[in-house]
């Protein structure tokens, strides 16, 4: 499955609409610490491990292309 995510860094929440994804994270980006919260709070969304979660496109950007592997 694959999903457009918007990332904030303002406040903590996730809503998922369709195929596009809002998620808002504290983690400041570096060195890809966002990117791994993303993939945990996804993961943990799903009910699924972290590693079926992968960045596709847009890993140093706020909207970025995940899929979800099954």
């Amino acid at each position: 499955m694959i999903y457009k995510v918007h990332v904030e860094f303002s406040k903590e929440f996730l809503e998922i609409n369709d195929k596009q994804i809002n998620i808002g994270i504290k983690t400041k980006p570096l060195k890809g610490e966002a990117n791994k919260e993303i993939i945990k709070k996804i993961a943990k969304q799903f009910g699924i491990s972290n590693s079926l979660v992968q960045i596709k496109s847009g890993h140093k950007s706020r909207d970025k292309i995940i899929e979800i592997l099954e």
